[in-house]
């Protein structure tokens, strides 16, 4: 599974402007919409809080992955957000992010899940990548980038 092919327009927000990290999961859970049932949402933003309480999911150079499992999705669901202005995210850097990855799956796919977080936080890590999302004004801008960047880690 590709991280870009769980991407769509609805679920990737450049610019966003949000004041601090609640928003950020409410609006990302809030792009799921259409896709789940209002009460796959709720219960999503529930586990995905949850996991932020055990610690937070901020984990440097301006990136954060919220992300959790419930039984209420029977499938792996993804929202990516380039914020407006970087906002405080209990980083483990203590810097403030300024993109947001949100991956959502059903309880029964754990190592799916370890796989596709471990392929974003892999994406994520070069510089050059987040800058160009960063440059992006549109959302199908920033999944062809996410599509560019997963073809070229693959050939690499």
């Amino acid at each position: 599974m590709n991280i870009f092919s769980l991407l769509e327009s609805q679920t990737v927000l450049p610019n966003l402007d949000v004041k601090d990290k609640t928003e950020i999961l409410h609006r990302l859970v809030a792009a799921l919409e259409g896709k789940v049932s209002e009460e796959a949402s709720e219960k999503i933003l529930k586990a995905v809080i949850e996991r932020e309480e055990i610690m937070s999911t901020g984990v440097g150079k301006g990136l954060a992955i919220p992300h959790g499992k419930t039984a209420a999705v029977e499938q792996t669901y993804a929202a990516f957000a380039v914020l407006k202005e970087p906002v405080d995210y209990e980083a483990i850097d203590h810097k403030p992010v300024n993109m947001v990855f949100l991956l959502v799956g059903p309880q029964s796919s754990n190592s799916l899940h370890i796989k596709m977080l471990s392929r974003i936080s892999r994406l994520m890590n070069n510089s050059d990548f987040r800058k160009r999302l960063r440059e992006c004004t549109t959302s199908e801008e920033i999944i062809e980038q996410f599509k560019n960047e997963e073809q070229v880690s693959l050939s690499r």
